[in-house]
């Protein structure tokens, strides 16, 4: 009898019994190092510019610019469904920065695009041809664009969805770090075709009607489905895909459909049901809202009337006494209408009995929130009319100031009562602050108030008091450092001579905002947005600052005593004359910045990025600069006594006048070997000067003698 012989893909023979070449690797296994593989291109190839920019935007001394928008929005796409805090306002990078880090967004999405084009015309990505593993459809052949976007959609977005719904509606929520290991979990799960359910196929596969088999061996249909009709194993998936090609065409049958032509009665009536049901649904809905709109016109129409009752007996000419008047001002306050809100404001500034003028700020902090808006209009009508009073009109300003101080007690009482109860109000630009020199005296006092969610952009609060009050909620998750956040927004405010002491600032928007001579002792500004910022003669002692934006901030005359700015971003900062002793610079961004006369005593710094900053005549006694970057940094004339140098960059500093020690050596003596005792003998220790400028030759003495690196040390 013949030997029989089989026929393979592109006419080829082989014999039945001819050994055939085979991976070591499991076909499961092949499949998930492809895809281990193409997720690794994709994120190397996003890490690698972001992480060049990421160095690039903290080591040097680029032009700064504003973010850019690409990177804003997906910084908050990201952000929100990862309940990860969101950084609002304003935020400058170095321009190349903003190069990269949008290249690290568009390349990982061109890369994935390149890999499905070449998916759907050839059936393999690259890793999945280093792996010998290829995509086919029934006829084998490659799948199309269709069906490869429908493929890897199910691939991501079925797993996903299922990790994230454990992870959201749990109590894992909102650790990031367990919905990272569900998601990793589920997406190897399915990519394998989950073992445990023994389907063979993957999901993706089976929703997009494609087979991901071995490239280098034929593929046969029938058997492929017969085994994944009665249970799949490993095996039996890759003795499928070696025997022979044979496709007969194969019967599909909608189940479903067959049922309701064989019962067409049945089919109807259920048709009719889901009819009635849904013309059910739609009569009720629109009658609960005709019934709705109705009641809501009848509250109104009811307000009115008795809004215009009660006004009338506020009348100058109805006669009513003082306690009369009292109850119907009240009274109005429990409309809650916006017609009594908006007559209450304005009798607040007509009237001039203190009793009365007490009792509508009641009536007012009833009515809540909600009268906020209208004492905001009012507020900035006063304003106005102040300015263009004439400063010698003194009785007119001085009933505009009365007008103006009732108007902001008024704000204050509903700040105070609705305490953490503030999200959404807009105090923009209101006047909340005033100095006249009598009794019309006024400034915000709050302390200890949740003050979370409020819009004061270009408001005055100067002089406010905020002791211990919170800036930053939780948001309706009831959890810190989410997307959802209410944080308070004080751009551009003014806050001279205010009390932050010890509040909770946390990541609020402070750009360009007036804090001079501000108290922000032991405040919580952790992450807090203060680019531009005027913090000249703040009081910041040990005041959490890590992590906080303070790009071209002032901080002139402020003091930093034991402040923690560790990793914080102070480029182009100017701290002339600031006291900063004891202050925890680690890792923080200083370059170009200014520290003429500071004093920097015993502060750290290690880590830190120094370069091209201006530390002239500033104290640096007992500084720790080690591991510091410090190139082209100006010393002229600084302290650096007793100071830890080891390990810093000096290229290009400036020690002109600048002092190493305590007592400097006799220049008669510089290449004496004359060792000291202490931290003296170690702070420059196998630190080099060779590139240092201005080097005399009492500081060369001392660098030799103390182990320092120069071309003239002998």
């Amino acid at each position: 009898m013949a030997t029989p012989t089989v026929r393979r893909s592109g006419n080829q023979l082989r014999h039945p019994k001819q050994p055939r070449k085979t991976s070591p690797l499991s076909l499961s296994s092949r499949r998930v190092a492809a895809w281990v593989a193409e997720i690794t291109l994709c994120v190397v190839s996003a890490a690698i510019p972001f992480g060049i920019g990421a160095y690039i935007n903290t080591k040097t001394n680029m032009e700064r610019v504003p973010l850019n928008p690409v990177l804003v929005a997906a910084e908050r796409t990201v952000a929100y469904p990862l309940a990860l805090p969101i950084s609002y306002g304003t935020r400058n990078v170095a321009w190349s920065t903003n190069l990269l880090w949008t290249v690290a967004i568009l390349a990982p999405l061109s890369l994935t695009c390149w890999q499905w084009y070449l998916l759907a015309k050839t059936g393999s990505t690259i890793p999945k041809r280093w792996f010998g593993i290829k995509v086919v459809n029934e006829k084998g052949q490659p799948p199309g664009f269709g069906a490869v976007v429908l493929r890897e959609g199910s691939r991501w977005v079925v797993p996903m969805s299922v990790a994230y719904m454990l992870w959201r509606y749990t109590l894992l929520f909102p650790h990031l770090g367990v919905f990272t290991v569900l998601a990793l979990l589920m997406l190897v799960a399915e990519t394998m075709g989950f073992p445990w359910l023994r389907q063979g196929r993957s999901l993706h596969d089976r929703i997009a009607d494609t087979y991901t088999i071995d490239a280098t061996v034929p593929f046969e249909l029938s058997l492929l489905r017969s085994k994944s009709m009665s249970g799949w194993t490993q095996r039996d998936e890759e003795a499928a895909i070696e025997s022979i090609v044979v496709t007969p065409q194969l019967q599909q049958n909608n189940d479903r459909w067959m049922w309701m032509r064989q019962n067409p009665s049945m089919t109807l009536l259920g048709v009719a049901l889901l009819s009635m049901a849904g013309v059910l649904i739609t009569l009720v809905g629109t009658q609960v809202y005709i019934q709705n709109k109705q009641n809501q016109q009848a509250t109104n129409l009811s307000n009115n009337k008795q809004f215009l009752v009660l006004k009338q007996q506020l009348d100058g000419n109805s006669g009513a006494s003082k306690q009369e008047r009292q109850r119907t001002i009240v009274a109005l306050g429990t409309l809650k209408d916006f017609q009594a809100t908006q007559f209450l404001v304005g009798l607040l500034v007509k009237e001039n009995d203190p009793i009365i003028l007490e009792t509508i700020q009641q009536a007012l902090v009833s009515i809540g929130p909600a009268a906020i808006p209208e004492l905001k209009r009012m507020n900035l009508l006063l304003e106005g009319e102040l300015d263009f009073i004439a400063s010698n009109a003194t009785q007119e300003r001085e009933l505009r100031e009365k007008s103006l101080y009732t108007n902001q007690q008024a704000i204050n009482k509903i700040l105070f009562v609705y305490n953490g109860k503030t999200n959404g109000i807009d105090l923009s630009r209101v006047q909340l602050s005033q100095d006249s020199g009598n009794n019309s005296t006024f400034s915000l006092a709050l302390d200890k108030v949740d003050m979370w969610g409020i819009n004061f952009k270009y408001a005055n609060l100067d002089r406010a008091s905020f002791r211990g009050s919170r800036f930053r909620g939780p948001g309706e998750d009831g959890r810190w450092d989410t997307y959802d956040d209410w944080i308070t927004d004080l751009s551009q405010a003014e806050l001279k001579q205010a009390d932050l002491s010890s509040a909770n600032l946390s990541r609020v928007l402070m750009v360009r905002t007036n804090l001079s001579g501000a108290n922000l002792n032991e405040a919580n500004l952790l992450a807090a947005r203060l680019v531009g910022a005027n913090l000249s003669s703040a009081r910041l002692a040990k005041a959490d600052l890590r992590g906080a934006i303070l790009e071209n901030a002032s901080l002139t005359g402020a003091d930093l005593g034991e402040a923690k700015l560790n990793d914080a971003d102070l480029y182009g900062a100017r701290l002339g004359r600031t006291i900063a002793i004891g202050t925890q610079l680690s890792n923080a961004n200083l370059i170009k910045t200014e520290w003429q006369g500071a004093d920097l005593s015993s502060a750290y710094l290690d880590r830190a990025n120094l370069s091209n900053a201006n530390l002239s005549a500033a104290r640096l006694t007992g500084a720790i600069l080690s591991s510091t970057n410090l190139q082209n940094a100006n010393f002229r004339n600084a302290d650096l006594s007793l100071a830890d140098l080891r390990g810093a960059n000096l290229a290009g500093a400036d020690f002109q006048g600048t002092i190493l020690s305590p007592t400097q050596q006799n220049p008669e003596d510089q290449f004496v070997e004359t060792p000291t005792t202490g931290s003296q003998s170690a702070v420059v220790k196998g630190v080099d000067f060779s590139q240092v400028q201005n080097l005399d030759t009492k500081q060369l003495a001392y660098i030799c003698t103390q182990g320092g690196i120069h071309n003239k040390c002998p």
